[in-house]
């Protein structure tokens, strides 16, 4: 049996495509009902907001992509990855955060349930 982190790295490198993608037929499935993100900025959204935001075209993402090492803590049912990722909407360079997605185990299947982005800034 595949380990949580394995399912879930790889789930949530599906969950960036689609999102990149807008593929929402492949990502409403791997956000569960009661899914909940925090942007980099501080903004509250609920499932039907960000996803509905992609479909629109008013969040399009052109790169969401992870630029560290995925890390796992938890074997089930719940699971929390977390990773360094840059996230651009347009062709500049866009921002890097740390991300962390908390994943649960819902009737055989792993869904994304919380999301949090921390934007890192430059120290002086």
């Amino acid at each position: 049996m595949e380990s949580a982190a394995s399912v879930v790295t790889d789930l949530e490198r599906q969950r960036l495509r689609a999102l990149t993608e807008a593929d929402l037929a492949t990502a409403g499935p791997l956000h569960a009902d009661g899914y909940w993100l925090i942007t980099p900025n501080g903004s509250e959204m609920t499932k039907d907001d960000y996803l509905g935001a992609i479909a629109s075209g008013q969040l399009r993402y052109t790169v969401f992509e992870p630029v560290s090492e995925m890390t796992v803590l938890g074997d089930g049912p719940v699971a929390v990855v977390r990773y360094r990722a840059r996230i651009s909407f347009d062709d500049g360079p866009g921002i890097s955060c740390w991300h962390t997605d908390c994943y649960q185990l819902r009737d055989g299947a792993w869904q994304a349930t919380w999301s949090q982005a921390t934007a890192i800034t430059a120290v002086r």
